[in-house]
């Protein structure tokens, strides 16, 4: 089985649990106002590779995945390669590496796609806006995929951490804070951990590459001691709830 890799990260520490071997895939079904991948967007593009010679190659690394390491498998969108997935996923498990889902929950939650899940040890989802009508306006996808992923993961008792970008100016406030939790509702009970991410401007160089329009180009980057406070008060709702 073939998948397109966009990149690759062989000592990557935010991805996941210990060090891991990050794997990019190429191709995403959802246009974030925010991304700062854009490069990922197109299906067509990055490197086809077949699920055994990644294997192999992620196999040279097996010793730094003490403690807790392992693979991640992020985008783009990597569940819109499913198959491609579980194989390496089966595959690594033989020789006792473990894998995580780093995703948007783009995808529709097929068979293939809810095998890759269950074969995975987490799941690291991403929640970029807490109603369908900011998911149309700001990621151009629906809330109803993501919103799947995480009712399936909370049922089996998948391993689960929760992510959102913070955007100045978009859900950078308390009351936005509280509309994300109220949209996870009592499914939080099944997240282990609930990160919010700072926006930035670091991939604002390859949309003008891409010669695409960036759709934020005058928002600046969110303030750490802004991210700090905000991360705060969502840990302290959850732990109230």
């Amino acid at each position: 089985m073939k998948a397109p890799i966009h990149s690759e990260e062989s000592f990557a520490t935010l991805d996941g649990t210990g060090i891991r071997y990050a794997v990019f895939l190429q191709g995403c079904p959802f246009k974030c106002a925010y991304c700062h991948n854009p490069d990922t967007q197109p299906l067509a593009g990055g490197t086809p590779t077949e699920a055994g010679d990644l294997v192999k190659k992620i196999l040279r690394y097996k010793t730094y995945f003490k403690g807790g390491g392992g693979v991640t498998f992020s985008g783009g969108e990597p569940l819109l390669h499913p198959e491609f997935i579980l194989e390496c996923e089966r595959a690594l498990a033989g020789y006792g590496i473990g894998c995580a889902l780093d995703t948007s929950g783009a995808v529709r939650l097929s068979s293939t796609v809810r095998a890759a899940v269950d074969a995975s040890e987490m799941v690291i989802l991403d929640i970029k806006m807490p109603d369908e009508a900011r998911y149309e306006k700001y990621i151009c996808g629906s809330i109803k995929n993501p919103s799947a992923l995480l009712d399936y993961c909370v049922q089996t008792g998948k391993r689960l951490w929760l992510r959102t970008v913070i955007v100045p100016g978009i859900n950078d406030t308390k009351e936005g804070i509280d509309e994300y939790v109220k949209f996870v509702g009592a499914r939080m009970k099944g997240v282990e951990k609930y990160e919010l991410l700072a926006f930035h401007t670091l991939g604002f160089s390859k949309y003008e590459k891409l010669g695409w329009e960036n759709p934020l180009k005058d928002t600046p980057a969110l303030a750490q001691e802004k991210l700090a406070q905000l991360q705060a008060y969502l840990d302290a709702r959850i732990e109230s709830k």
